[in-house]
């Protein structure tokens, strides 16, 4: 495929591009010059952690340790725009639903608590106290197990804590967050091989690695500062092999915009030594080959006395080697080559590179959790680990690349609708109270309990649920027909916009605001992807004088709605926030152990991981090869005029959150209302660049569900696949669409047909 004939980026991730981006929204957001200075602080010990991506802080810091997307997620919250009572008052809501995401968030900062008036169809301005008084009124009126507190993945471990305890004295374990949308198959797929739920990386080990094998993860967009590491990795000869069925520019090349002489001489680093673009949901098939290859490479070596597998680690630390053995032996290379889209010579070449690598790293993203056969995924590359153990040795290990900032953070304290993942019997202990012991909704089992009207109300800490979620259409009209809706933010997004009979917006400081309480000015703290845990300060002034913090927030909400209890002590909380981490190293002794003493530690510190000390925790008590009984992981079958769907994030994006309306690194702009395909599908459809087309649900459901108005783009993708933007493809999702065992939307691989 010609690069001629595909919209395409020639220049590498970083460079001048980056900082083109950056100062794109300095001027958007008309954010002061005291912005740089905070910009400065970011990720440093003593300075504020990153509202944007959960990538490491590392102790030896960069003088700039922020990437394009970081600055992007910093100046938005330091915006000089406002969203007043007075904005509200010119603007229905239902006219507000007409607008789109980039305008809506670029309204400015929240600045007053609001309520919803139904009758004139506005939010109005009230007080907090009006707001707790009749959300605890509401709240008391209904049953506990009809409730649902979601939390994104920006919320504080402080706050995490405290929220995930009020709803336990409330009476439910409904504790969906961010993490149900995009990494919980890796919190159930790794925990049921290896027996710990999070990746056992620690960074030093991408400086002693000889290979990094990347699955489904846009570096470049997603967490750019990743390519540091990358880009010293490959400079020592490390080889990084990447699958992903997207060519994304930050694997493949890299300028630094913290080297002078990068930037003046335009010197570009070669990220990945191998790049095969893997079909959409092919990745189990393509693990299969290589394993194929290490296996006959084995064959070989037993020849002339050697072994290419680790035999001692398997046989020491392993279960199920010989059944997965025998799957990979009997897989025939046609049936591999057919499903990843690659041909048996480059497995082989990834293969190979595996082989000859002591010290291997496994990376992964959404592209292998969003999958009906995500846990899968993840079990396969756990399998190519393990055959070389390498997994629980310095310069190994397997890496989820984690979304937002302190998603895992808020699972490690106790955000989980599974209560065997927290340690109740210390809640009971600690509170005096029996907290519920029955199973919460994830986020797909809240939005099937909003369709059959079992759900009565939503309490969302921070995101834009109803515009992440699948299912959208359906999911608005639901969701209208609830009793109570809150939403505690510090911009307007569409989640606010659809409201239940009675409704709250409640607006919040950022993380780079000065939070002070009773006390004096506060830290909170946030886990990091590779299990670090880091304290963060911030020193703005806040936007608006009525902002509360998202701990007081939830506070105000509990006390107005709960039993006083001697030994749940709100008010003490909110003063210092330094109790709540005494009582999060009371619940969690191993981890936090002199958790206030620590949390500046440079690179924060590491809170453990047992898969990574050799300790399976796993049913067998050893890690478990897995003998997949399938190799695509789409979970439909393809038929003529069915494509598989991904739907992408841009360069100027982050989740939800729209920047502007460049994705500059696939060298698309103005618009995000695109269908994109290669040129040899656009062929076989009849398709022409710049037609106009829609998008149709071919789940086979009978339901309809359709995204019109998408200009078609030639575009370097594997046969038989389609991309598109999220969240606007959403509505094409069907919310049964989900890995098997985490219920995570299987966003990769959508099954639709094109309608001219």
């Amino acid at each position: 495929m010609s690069k001629e004939d595909t919209v395409d980026y020639d220049g590498p991730a970083g460079g001048w591009g980056s900082l083109r981006g950056v100062a794109s929204v300095f001027g958007r957001e008309w954010a002061t010059p005291a912005a740089l200075e905070t910009l400065r602080r970011q990720n440093k010990p003593g300075g504020f952690m990153c509202v944007s991506c959960a990538w490491t802080k590392p102790a030896d810091y960069h003088p700039f340790e922020f990437c394009e997307n970081g600055a992007k997620a910093t100046l938005w919250e330091l915006t000089s725009l406002r969203c007043t009572p007075d904005f509200f008052a010119k603007h229905t809501v239902t006219e507000l639903r007409g607008w789109k995401d980039y305008d809506l968030e670029q309204q400015g900062r929240l600045t007053h608590p609001m309520r919803y008036d139904r009758a004139s169809d506005h939010y109005v301005p009230c007080s907090w106290e009006e707001a707790f008084t009749a959300i605890g009124a509401e709240l008391k009126q209904l049953d506990p197990k009809s409730v649902i507190f979601y939390s994104s993945g920006r919320a504080s471990l402080e706050t995490s804590y405290c929220y995930a305890l009020f709803a336990r004295l409330y009476g439910h374990n409904n504790l969906p967050d961010s993490s149900n949308m995009c990494h919980e198959t890796t919190s159930v797929g790794l925990k049921k091989v290896i027996g710990a739920s999070v990746g056992t990386c620690v960074y030093d080990d991408f400086s002693t690695c000889d290979a990094i094998f990347f699955f489904g993860q846009n570096t470049g967009s997603n967490s750019p500062r990743f390519l540091h590491p990358l880009q010293e990795a490959a400079k020592r000869g490390c080889k990084i092999i990447t699958f992903n069925p997207v060519r994304e520019r930050g694997l493949e090349f890299f300028t630094n915009p913290q080297s002078p002489v990068e930037m003046l001489t335009g010197k570009e680093t070669q990220i990945s030594s191998q790049y095969h673009q893997v079909k959409a949901g092919g990745d189990i098939a393509a693990l299969m080959g290589m394993c194929k290859h290490v296996l006959a490479k084995d064959d070989e070596a037993k020849a002339q006395g050697r072994s290419v597998l680790d035999r001692d680690f398997i046989d020491s630390h392993t279960s199920g080697f010989e059944e997965f053995e025998q799957r990979v032996r009997s897989t025939e290379w046609d049936a591999i080559e057919r499903e990843s889209g690659l041909e048996r010579s480059a497995l082989e070449a990834a293969g190979q590179i595996y082989v000859e690598a002591d010290r291997v790293i496994g990376v992964y993203g959404m592209g292998l959790t969003q999958q009906v056969h995500g846990s899968d995924n993840i079990a396969m590359l756990v399998n190519l680990l393990l055959m070389k153990g390498n997994i629980g040795r310095d310069g190994t290990g397997i890496s989820p690349v984690r979304g937002h900032s302190n998603v895992q953070g808020q699972r490690t304290v106790g955000i989980s609708e599974k209560p065997e993942l927290v340690p109740l019997d210390k809640l009971a202990a600690l509170f005096g109270f029996e907290p519920p012991r029955d199973k919460g909704m994830n986020t797909v089992e809240a939005c099937e309990g909003m369709l059959s009207g079992k759900v009565k109300a939503f309490v969302g800490l921070g995101g834009n649920f109803v515009r992440a979620i699948p299912e959208r259409d359906a999911m608005e009209n639901a969701w209208q027909t609830m009793r109570l809706t809150v939403q505690i933010a510090t911009k307007l997004n569409r989640s606010h916009l659809i409201n239940g009979e009675v409704a709250y917006l409640l607006p919040c400081l950022g993380r780079t605001e000065e939070d002070k309480q009773a006390g004096g000015p506060q830290t909170v703290t946030m886990e990091d992807s590779l299990s670090c845990i880091q304290g963060s300060i911030g020193r703005r002034k806040p936007a608006s004088e009525h902002l509360l913090s998202e701990l007081a927030i939830v506070a105000g909400m509990a006390k107005a709605t709960l039993a006083p209890n001697p030994k749940v002590d709100w008010d003490g909380w909110i003063g210092d926030y330094g109790k709540v981490r005494d009582l999060i190293e009371k619940t969690y002794p191993e981890e936090f152990h002199d958790f206030n003493d620590r949390m500046f530690t440079p690179g924060g510190f590491y809170r453990g991981n047992s898969a990574r000390e050799r300790i399976w925790k796993t049913e067998s008590g050893k890690a478990q090869f897995s003998a997949p009984e399938m190799l695509s992981a789409t979970g439909f079958k393809d038929e003529p005029g069915r494509y598989r769907l991904m739907t992408l994030r841009s360069n100027d994006q982050f989740n939800t959150t729209i920047y502007g309306y460049s994705d500059r690194l696939r060298g698309i702009e103005g618009t995000r209302d695109v269908l994109l395909i290669n040129p040899k599908e656009m062929q076989k459809a009849g398709l022409q660049e710049g037609q106009v087309v829609s998008l149709v649900s071919d789940a086979g459901d009978g339901v309809e569900r359709r995204v019109g108005g998408l200009k078609v783009l030639p575009f370097a993708l594997p046969d038989g696949c389609l991309g598109g933007y999220y969240p606007e493809l959403n509505p094409l999702i069907p919310l049964s669409h989900h890995d098997k065992l985490s219920k995570t939307p299987a966003a990769k691989s959508v099954p639709v047909r094109i309608e001219t």
